[in-house]
């Protein structure tokens, strides 16, 4: 589950990477994938909604086991 939800990542990576951002794969716990918002999406106004409108459609389209998505400080 850890690599398709990797490859999704991997696919959407390059999109906030040009808005100065990353995301790096933390964790995945009981279906609930968990992921740190580095570089300037790291405590963007428009993070939460990258994270659930675009990042956990994404993930749970292609990886349905996801139930959500969450990001982590640190």
């Amino acid at each position: 589950m850890r690599e398709r939800v990797e490859q999704v990542i991997n696919r959407i990576r390059p999109a906030v990477q040009m808005d100065g951002g990353d995301i790096e794969l933390v964790d995945i716990v009981d279906g609930v994938v968990r992921l740190r918002l580095v570089g300037s999406c790291h405590g963007c106004p428009s993070s939460m909604m990258t994270l659930k409108a675009g990042i956990e459609r994404a993930i749970r389209s292609e990886v349905p086991e996801i139930t959500s998505v969450e990001a982590v400080d640190a």
